[in-house]
């Protein structure tokens, strides 16, 4: 950056009660879809004003009508003239092209927020943005957003991965305390890892209990989903309380037969599933066994047993 940001007056962070500052902000959002809308209802409920949003979808169209009665829908252009503060709450490969093509058509953003939601970018990617005068935040609110309702109400007490240039931060952690999150600081350079931590516990478990589902559905279970609950439930908390010491199963057991079992089993049913059990078994005995919780005999007989 040229220079350091400095944050506009009215803005939050300037310190005082909230009745004190000088003026709220009118907020834009460029990709209304099921991030920004619930983020723009968390505004308005802190006093903000969204006054303008774009969509591209139908779906999108549709929830920016019903949960942002008050917003005018036009252009991502004409969203950001009429907004103090930006969200460009689009997909993450979206993102890059979207703030090199809005400085590009003229639009001014001197001395305006804008802030992204990606968990995989921190403040680079507004770099063209920044460059114009723009003031940059990423703020990655550490939730899954279904489009429904509740999705506002899923912001209480949740994360958000805030980076921001260190004038800023005072500003984004106003903006997340005010939508009801608490902000973690991420440094630039290890916002790649920290959303694979996300992608890897929240998106794969999803990918990892639908499967399990399904196997018990071939397995004749009626209701897997009822099934599964508890156990489920039980595992994670035990996985968030104890860590690795948590384990329990077969693994843990170093009961290389019934893996072995486990493998040959999925071969026939699930050759997909096979694959992704493997890899996992393998995981989970490494670490198993760097904790002490496996015997190196044990984890030996286990790793014979998940050899291709």
């Amino acid at each position: 950056m040229d220079r350091e940001p400095t944050p506009p007056s009215g803005t939050p962070g300037n310190g005082g009660r909230p009745e004190d500052r000088p003026a709220r902000l009118a907020v834009g959002i460029v990709g209304a879809g099921r991030v920004g809308t619930a983020l723009g209802v968390a505004l308005n409920r802190a006093g903000h004003r969204v006054v303008a949003a774009a969509a591209v979808s139908d779906r999108s169209l549709r929830q920016a009508e019903a949960r942002l009665p008050g917003a005018a829908l036009g252009t991502p252009q004409e969203v950001v003239r009429a907004a103090d503060l930006v969200l460009l709450t689009v997909p993450d490969d979206a993102l890059a092209d979207l703030a090199a093509g809005l400085v590009a058509t003229g639009v001014p953003v001197e001395g305006k927020l804008v802030a992204h939601t990606s968990g995989r970018y921190g403040v680079g990617v507004l770099e063209p943005i920044t460059r114009a005068g723009g003031l940059p935040l990423a703020l990655h609110p550490v939730m899954t957003f279904t489009g429904r309702p509740d999705d506002v109400n899923r912001l209480t007490g949740i994360a958000f991965g805030v980076t921001a240039p260190d004038p800023l931060r005072p500003v984004a952690e106003a903006l997340v305390l005010e939508m009801g999150g608490e902000p973690a600081w991420i440094a630039e350079d290890r916002r790649p890892l920290y959303h694979a931590a996300l992608a890897t516990g929240s998106n794969h478990l999803v990918t990892l209990v639908v499967a399990a589902m399904d196997l018990l559905t071939r397995a004749g279970v009626a209701e897997p989903g009822r099934m599964l609950g508890p156990l489920l439930g039980a595992a994670l908390d035990n996985a968030l309380r104890l860590g690795i010491d948590g384990l329990t199963g077969p693994v843990a057991r170093g009961d290389a037969g019934t893996v072995a079992d486990h493998v040959a089993e999925l071969a026939q049913v699930s050759p997909e599933s096979r694959a992704a059990y493997v890899a996992l078994a393998r995981l989970t005995a490494d670490r198993a066994l760097a904790a002490g919780v496996l015997k190196p005999e044990d984890a030996e007989r286990l790793l014979e047993a998940l050899a291709d």
